[in-house]
């Protein structure tokens, strides 16, 4: 296990170690503002007379205008479920958001989680389009609201693991996120699973970028 564990994350996590030694929180702060603003957009729509702002402004739909949705996503990447809890999905985002943020950058760890968004967001489109038949899904798990960073923090390891070479862990989330599927069957699931193939496009198209610049 530990020859396993070094030969994946052998060069990450000194990588990690290094930036945030040297910059301390200054390191990541994409992933701190991230953190904060899941917990202020928490806290705002479960409170009474403000929550509705939450809808208007980071709301997402599969039903709603294209470009109002879009104009909605970057917002709706750190609006949570409300039904989920919170200190789940904040340690979630510390610890992957964290990861990329000081191995890949905060501009290619927000560009990476917003692609993974949008992929869900296309995907949930065009099960509205063909009414859900063909994945099984009820014409009602469709009208849900489709908000949350769940998708780009499993998008994002995924991402840095393919960057890394960590091939056992990118395999590892992608049949997780099968089972999931499998398992419950719901649009969220779909959604991971779209994020994942969003990635995995990104992180073939830029090796195959590098390898004709190396000949």
């Amino acid at each position: 296990m530990r020859r396993l564990a070094l030969a994946e994350w052998g060069t990450v996590f000194p990588d990690v170690w290094r930036r945030l030694r040297g910059a301390g929180v200054r390191a990541v702060p994409l992933t701190l503002a991230s953190c904060a603003g899941i917990l202020l957009l928490q806290l705002v729509q479960h409170s009474d007379g403000v929550s509705d702002w939450v809808e208007r402004l980071g709301g997402v739909y599969a039903t709603l205008p294209w470009w109002l949705a879009l104009l909605r996503t970057p917002l709706s990447l750190f609006v949570p479920d409300p039904s989920l809890p919170i200190w789940g999905l904040v340690v979630q985002v510390v610890v992957v958001f964290g990861i990329a943020e000081t191995t890949l950058g905060a501009r290619r760890t927000l560009g990476v989680a917003l692609l993974a968004t949008i992929a869900g967001t296309c995907f949930a489109r065009w099960s509205v389009w063909d009414g859900g038949t063909l994945l099984g899904l009820a014409p009602q798990a469709l009208d849900v609201r489709d908000t949350g960073p769940s998708a780009a923090v499993v998008a994002l390891g995924v991402y840095a693991a393919c960057r890394y070479r960590a091939w056992c862990t990118a395999v590892a989330i992608g049949v997780a996120m099968v089972v999931e599927v499998v398992w419950v069957t719901n649009l969220a699931g779909y959604e991971h699973l779209a994020g994942v193939a969003a990635v995995l496009a990104l992180a073939g198209a830029e090796g195959a970028w590098r390898g004709s610049l190396a000949r």
